[in-house]
């Protein structure tokens, strides 16, 4: 299961949860609960926002088949040209 970063627009704090892709969590009380934390002296229906997280970079090289799917000429996902 993914992991997300979520502020509180209330608190400032920065959490991470892990929840489904398909599911967005839009209070503090919903972060809490999904953490198992407490709530403190923050309302449980705070705004949080979710924040971008740094993904990974996987170099080409690191790869069984460093060959990308760009090579070949399917590439579909937008990331041609970048080279590693």
């Amino acid at each position: 299961m993914p992991t997300y970063d979520y502020r509180c627009i209330e608190n400032g704090r920065v959490v991470e949860v892990k929840h489904s892709i398909s599911e967005k969590l839009t209070t503090w009380g919903e972060v809490c609960n999904h953490a198992g934390m407490d709530l403190d002296a923050t309302s449980a229906n705070s705004p949080v926002e979710r924040l971008i997280s740094g993904g990974q970079v996987v170099h080409s090289g690191s790869l069984k088949n460093p060959e990308p799917t760009c090579a070949s000429g399917n590439c579909g996902g937008g990331m041609c040209g970048l080279n590693y």
